[in-house]
């Protein structure tokens, strides 16, 4: 369902990717007018229809989805026949466990790593990778560009790694599952576009 908003996402990325030498040009040529220099890049952005904020929309959607999850399967699940619709009949049997393996309701340490570790491949993916230092003494803005780009790597995996631990295995499946099919929907993007 998220495919074509998660294929939006990237082909920005990658179009992105492509007009950077043309920011970078802007950005030197521009260094001590900032609001030409901001007026510039998006007129850059606009001529290549490259819209930087899409990639946003896909968290924000995702959010209402973990937050559902969460309210559903913390702590205790408990089932109210009542709330059934008229025409569901009412099950014999109500099983949290996903396949007969994976109880949804308790925490998943396999699921926790497992997340964590198609997280980092994700991040691999669609992150640049982090340029190396410029001089011997680089400038705030390339430390922290640099900064940003190994939290996101290394330091973001970890963190969700831990909060699909702390939270119950359904959040963890719907996460490690969606990296899964945005691992999938790079891999997919990439080779299908030559440019």
């Amino acid at each position: 369902v998220l495919f074509p908003l998660f294929q939006k996402a990237a082909v920005t990325q990658m179009a992105i990717k492509k007009i950077e030498p043309e920011v970078a040009a802007i950005k030197e040529e521009y260094k001590n007018k900032p609001e030409e220099q901001t007026r510039k890049i998006l007129e850059l952005y606009r001529v290549n229809k490259v819209n930087p904020f899409s990639s946003i929309l896909v968290l924000f959607i995702q959010i209402p989805i973990i937050l559902a999850l969460f309210w559903v399967f913390r702590g205790n699940f408990q089932f109210d026949p009542k709330e059934l619709y008229s025409f569901v009949s009412l099950p014999a049997v109500l099983s949290t466990k996903l396949f007969g393996l994976i109880d949804i309701t308790s925490k998943s340490a396999i699921l926790a790593i497992l997340t964590g570790l198609t997280q980092y491949f994700q991040t691999v993916l669609t992150l640049p990778p982090a340029k190396p230092k410029s001089s011997a003494n680089p400038s705030f803005k390339e430390d922290f560009a640099r900064s940003m780009n190994m939290n996101m790597r290394y330091f973001m995996p970890v963190f969700v790694g831990y909060i699909a631990y702390t939270l119950s295995s359904a959040i963890a499946i719907y996460w490690l599952t969606s990296n899964i099919f945005a691992i999938g929907q790079e891999l997919y993007i990439r080779s299908s576009r030559k440019d």
